[in-house]
């Protein structure tokens, strides 16, 4: 069993990720043989024109979305914390989506059931990654992504530090 440390999901840079939706698109074709972003595993969403962030499955360590299944659809794998989807068992009625904080859970648009990314099993890596043309999406840890965010609070104040030296100077 992987520890909730160690497992690790897919995250997007938004001073790198541009909108492309070429995530979207891999996702879907990887997924459903087809070009299709509602089909998607991972989705863009734009803050404003000039911000734009991927959102999929953070793994999480007790996730809300298994929890609120009322049908047991959902599980969680122990090799590497994915989502598993037992569609024989769903039945579409979203307690899951609205439980989850990320947005990572749809419905599948045409079977009516949840859907959300298994980190391309299949293909041994996330196709979402290897393809973003930006290198925006990347394969990493909680505990990676949380000194990610440290490191950019501390550039932006040493950033805010050095403007108010100069102003005051």
């Amino acid at each position: 069993m992987v520890k909730i440390h160690e497992r690790k999901f897919v995250t997007a840079d938004p001073d790198k990720c541009v909108g492309c939706q070429v995530c979207e698109f891999i996702c879907s074709f990887t997924k459903e043989n087809s070009f299709n972003p509602l089909k998607s595993r991972i989705r863009v969403v734009r803050l404003n024109p000039l911000v734009n962030v991927s959102l999929s499955c953070r793994l999480c360590e007790d996730p809300p979305c298994v929890a609120a299944c009322p049908r047991d659809a959902l599980t969680q794998s122990e090799e590497n914390g994915t989502i598993l989807v037992d569609e024989d068992k769903c039945n579409g009625c979203g307690w899951c989506i609205e439980a989850c904080d990320y947005g990572a859970i749809m419905i599948h648009p045409e079977k009516k059931v949840v859907f959300v990314c298994d980190l391309c099993k299949e293909q041994g890596e996330p196709q979402c990654v290897k393809w973003c043309p930006e290198e925006a999406l990347d394969l990493v840890t909680s505990d990676v992504l949380a000194q990610k965010a440290r490191i950019a609070a501390t550039k932006k104040l040493f950033q805010e530090a050095l403007k108010s030296t100069t102003a005051t100077s």
